[in-house]
């Protein structure tokens, strides 16, 4: 095993840091390094190659400082840029061995067993939705499940601002989330499908019926990654444990570092990256 074999965490910005911060708490002994891409971000509105093109150049990055797995801990990047790098990408590397997980298999696998009507409700970008990649891969594990999608175009600039506590934000939630419901009134289970929604999540259920179950990614992609490296030794054996974390950033570390808590739930310290 090399002396650094960090698990990578990629987002386009601070958003992931919700989803880090949870597989940090379930394996806190392994190496990480995060980067955020806020110099690009917001990933949302973008197109797909632009998106695959953003996203492959990080992971790039990644196995250059000798991360042998990278986690997309970004719903964009994992609607419009894993399967390429899946399929297209990492059979030509030099060590094919490398992988890149993404974070909306895994939430689909599990999002059926939350709803008793079979109707879903998911929240996410333009991008994500667009894609349609939550009806897809929701379809192969419960095929009798019924997917609801509302764009939420306003969210991630609320909270990057951190104006998500404002009465201007509380009216664009209530908007989407009355959209949301509009389309079925047997929705049961709703989806945070952007990292960035858990800062909203108060506010959100205080909107919902009750009995509404809300669900945010972090504990299930972090029980997924367990599980994965249980399944795959050969990939677990060869990451290094020694319970360090780097923060990257390809804009201004001190702007990141005074968002990150809201994400992380505790101080960093990051470094510029020129990609």
């Amino acid at each position: 095993m090399n002396e650094s074999s960090p698990i990578g965490i990629f987002d386009s910005g601070y958003g992931g840091l919700t989803v880090f911060k949870e597989i940090a708490t379930r394996l806190p002994q392994y190496d990480y390094i995060y980067l955020g891409d806020n110099a690009r971000a917001p990933y949302g509105t973008r197109s797909f190659e632009t998106v695959y093109q953003y996203t492959w150049q990080c992971v790039q990055w990644f196995f250059a400082r000798g991360c042998p797995l990278v986690i997309l801990a970004c719903n964009t990047a994992s609607a419009k840029a894993l399967r390429t790098i899946q399929q297209n990408d990492l059979p030509k590397l030099a060590d094919p061995t490398k992988r890149v997980l993404g974070v909306i298999r895994p939430t689909a696998e599990v999002i059926g067993q939350y709803s008793k009507t079979k109707k879903v409700g998911i929240l996410a970008t333009n991008g994500t939705v667009q894609s349609d990649s939550y009806p897809i891969e929701i379809s192969k594990f419960y095929p009798d499940v019924e997917v609801h999608q509302q764009a939420c175009p306003m969210w991630v600039p609320l909270i990057e601002n951190s104006e998500h506590n404002s009465s201007g934000a509380e009216y664009f939630i209530q908007k989407n989330i009355e959209e949301l419901l509009n389309q079925s009134a047997n929705i049961d289970t709703i989806l945070l499908a952007c990292t960035h929604y858990p800062l909203l999540k108060n506010k959100i259920s205080n909107l919902l019926p009750e009995g509404t179950t809300l669900l945010s990614q972090g504990e299930i992609i972090a029980g997924s990654l367990v599980d994965y490296l249980q399944r795959h030794p050969e990939m677990e054996t060869r990451l290094s444990q020694n319970a360090t974390m780097e923060f990257y950033t390809t804009d201004d570390p001190v702007d990141f570092d005074n968002h990150a808590p809201n994400f992380f739930g505790r101080a960093i310290k990051s470094k510029q990256v020129q990609l």
